[in-house]
């Protein structure tokens, strides 16, 4: 049987930037496997949801397996969860959270706490065993900054307000339910503040916390939900498509999206989802796991985290490491694999968010019809043999090509 491998390089998009002299950071870097690639393969512009439409990772990924986001996502906070090895059951409330830095007046000084990267397990083990009334609460620590965050109990609505501005130099929101009258999201909100409130009081003279104080760095003080929801039941990857896949993901959030759809995780212990990541790790794992799977979903983070950044030049040396990975990939994959290459938003550097940009996508591989481009850009794509396509076209366009796609019709 053929197989598949998508690789997504997270915010990879962008905009012209004019520090690189109006070219966008595909257009810059040199990529020669990447360009190889495209060269070899057909092209295209890829819209993960809709054409302008702001992706958010989670909502982009549901879209690119081939299911509807509008239909399943209720919130990222499941997801989250679900990627960390959390246990998210009938009724309950999830949560995906930053440790943050904040004052004395719950002003936000910095959301991520320095991309505190160690640690975390402790100030996590310290919020265990908390209570609020009959409502249980269970907290636990994934990559970097992030966490996620359980509400159990009965009676538990998810339609609340997020406790993050998204912003620093303001205050942390009080959590509150949408609708006034909806008792049960006004039990989940107070459960909510409880949980931040908590949370600044028990950190803020952590031992973490104090060291990392006098070492210059922010505090990880806070612990900031948002994003809640309950969990979606969607339908298997497996009995949709008729193949088995694997995940290769650096994140939780990723990793979760995959899990809920019956998606075997493999975990790369090298995969940091920052700028030291180890993209080669990554390749390894993603061979291994064709071995016994058909597909594999692979999500690179620290081109979206550069944009986030403003940092052009990072995200330049992040799509190095992956052309490496590229390379690695096409070296090592048997002659009837299929590599789909391309990214689930733009995050533009001057933008420092997620934008409704559609991103470049190629597809290479076995009688695939090779176009005219050249090189893999934003750009040059827009001339290639897809066109201009929506993530939910990707799986049925790769189940095509493997041919393990039922005939519809006589």
């Amino acid at each position: 049987m053929a197989k598949g491998i998508l690789l997504v390089a997270d915010g990879l998009g962008d905009r012209p930037i004019e520090s690189l002299g109006g070219k966008t950071p595909l257009e810059v870097a040199k990529i020669p496997n990447i360009d190889k690639l495209a060269a070899e393969g057909e092209n295209g512009l890829l819209d993960t949801i809709g054409v302008g439409v702001r992706a958010g990772s989670d909502t982009a990924h549901i879209s690119l397996l081939g299911y509807d986001p509008y239909k399943y996502y209720t919130g990222r906070g499941p997801f989250e969860a679900a990627g960390i090895g959390m246990d998210v059951i009938e009724g309950d409330v999830a949560f995906r959270c930053n440790f943050s830095t904040v004052d004395e007046n719950m002003v936000i000084l910095d959301r991520r706490a320095g991309r505190i990267t160690t640690g975390t397990d402790q100030l996590a083990k310290a919020m265990a065993g908390l209570k609020c009334d009959d409502m249980e609460i269970i907290f636990k620590e994934s990559v970097a900054h992030r966490g996620a965050l359980i509400i159990r109990g009965k009676n538990l609505g998810a339609n609340i307000t997020d406790t993050d501005p998204h912003h620093e130099k303001a205050k942390v929101l009080v959590c509150k339910p949408i609708d006034p009258n909806d008792e049960a999201s006004a039990r989940t909100a107070k459960a909510v503040n409880f949980f931040v409130q908590k949370s600044y009081e028990i950190l803020k003279d952590h031992p973490v916390n104090l060291e990392r104080i006098e070492k210059g760095l922010n505090p990880a003080n806070v612990i900031l939900p948002r994003g809640g929801g309950v969990g979606p039941s969607m339908e298997n990857f497996e009995k949709k498509y008729g193949i088995k896949g694997a995940c290769v993901s650096e994140t939780g959030l990723i990793n979760g999206v995959a899990k809920y759809v019956g998606m075997t995780i493999v975990d790369t212990p090298e995969a940091t989802g920052g700028y030291d990541t180890n993209c080669i790790a990554m390749a390894k794992n993603i061979i291994k796991a064709l071995e016994d799977h058909d597909f594999v979903l692979s999500n690179v983070k620290a081109a979206d985290v550069a944009g986030h950044d403003n940092n052009p030049n990072g995200k330049i040396d992040m799509l190095r490491k992956i052309d490496a990975m590229i390379k690695y990939l096409m070296e090592n994959v048997s002659k009837d694999t299929y590599i789909i290459f391309t990214a689930d938003h733009s995050t533009p550097c001057e933008l420092m968010d997620h934008s409704g940009d559609p991103v470049a996508v190629c597809i290479w591989g076995k009688d695939v019809r090779v176009d005219d481009v050249k090189e893999f850009t934003e750009r040059a794509c827009a001339k290639g043999g897809l066109c201009r396509i929506n993530g939910q076209n990707l799986l049925p366009i790769l189940t095509n090509l493997m041919f393990v796609q039922d005939k519809f019709g006589a």
